[in-house]
């Protein structure tokens, strides 16, 4: 038994490594700080000690990863919570299976020394926005708060130059911006930005990224063993934050520079600690939320949103 054993152990230690499982990600959109865990865990081998060959790839169309992987073309995808839930509403077969980002992003951006103090001197001005549906749900409850409502301003669709929209006057504010990049991206170019949070406005707190999988075609465990590698890295971020930033610099030339590296430490603290790990109450309030705006039309249970892939 001793010799069968033996022999057994040196046959395996000789044989190839096995293959490792292949799994596609689709990005919300081109290579940047927000996507500091994944290229932590493709930098620092995580996702090969998992038994993971990801590739990462970057979309021509930021709508199209959840639609991609509702059809099966794609095994995970990053998406945004808001977005989630009107996409399970319209009938694409997915569920948010971890969490990237854990707080809101999205915020009401203003020139730090216009005419806008508040959200409540909107009154009669023009607020742009790249993406309807849910901005203007998100716009409306920050007005709301300030005894406003969508009436009282002008909406001009801007697509997606926000911060170059506001700079040049032809907006007074946009909503949609990113905190983490529109106001850096502003002040880099000299001029001076300030948001007004969302989550402080009226809105119900969100998950700002997320991954989300198609339930029916998904490799349970070998999700769980992607966001186990994500963790990971999301660890050795937040206790290398300078080492972990020339790591991600360095991944690609086009990365390192001034605009990703304060938009890397601005986003560091928002980064999931337990991308696993689900707040069943905050997905609950947001749903009610959009049913309460009219962009839905009923409430779905939770269980219909996300799923543990952890869980037994």
């Amino acid at each position: 038994m001793k010799l069968t054993s033996l022999t057994a152990v040196l046959t395996l230690l000789a044989s190839p490594v096995l293959a490792q499982d292949q799994m596609t990600l689709m990005l919300d959109w081109f290579v940047n700080p927000d996507h500091g865990p994944i290229i932590i865990a493709e930098e620092k081998g995580y996702f090969k000690d998992a038994g993971l060959e990801v590739e990462i790839i970057a979309p021509a169309n930021p709508s199209d990863p959840p639609k991609m992987v509702a059809a099966g073309q794609a095994d995970l995808a990053i998406s945004y919570q808001p977005q989630l839930h009107l996409q399970i509403h319209e009938g694409l077969p997915l569920k948010r299976v971890g969490t990237l980002v854990a707080t809101p992003l999205n915020c009401l951006l203003v020139l730090e020394d216009g005419p806008v103090k508040s959200p409540a001197d909107l009154a009669g001005r023009k607020v742009g926005f790249s993406v309807g549906g849910v901005e203007e749900a998100v716009l409306g409850a920050v007005l709301k708060t300030h005894g406003l409502t969508l009436e009282d301003i002008e909406l001009i669709n801007v697509n997606w130059s926000l911060s170059p929209s506001l700079m040049s006057g032809q907006v007074d504010a946009v909503i949609g911006a990113f905190r983490n990049f529109e106001l850096n991206q502003m002040d880099i170019e000299g001029v001076k930005g300030r948001c007004f949070y969302v989550e402080e406005e009226g809105l119900p707190t969100y998950d700002e990224l997320i991954y989300v999988a198609n339930p029916a075609r998904m490799d349970r465990e070998m999700v769980a063993r992607f966001l186990a590698a994500t963790e990971k890295a999301t660890q050795y971020i937040v206790n290398h934050p300078e080492e972990s930033w020339e790591l991600f610099a360095a991944s690609s030339e086009e990365l390192n520079d001034e605009l990703n590296k304060r938009a890397w430490f601005d986003t560091l603290p928002r980064f999931a600690l337990r991308p696993t790990a689900m707040d069943a109450g905050r997905y609950a309030t947001f749903e009610a939320f959009l049913h309460e705006a009219g962009l839905i039309p009923g409430i779905n249970d939770v269980s219909a949103i996300t799923i543990d892939v952890t869980a037994p």
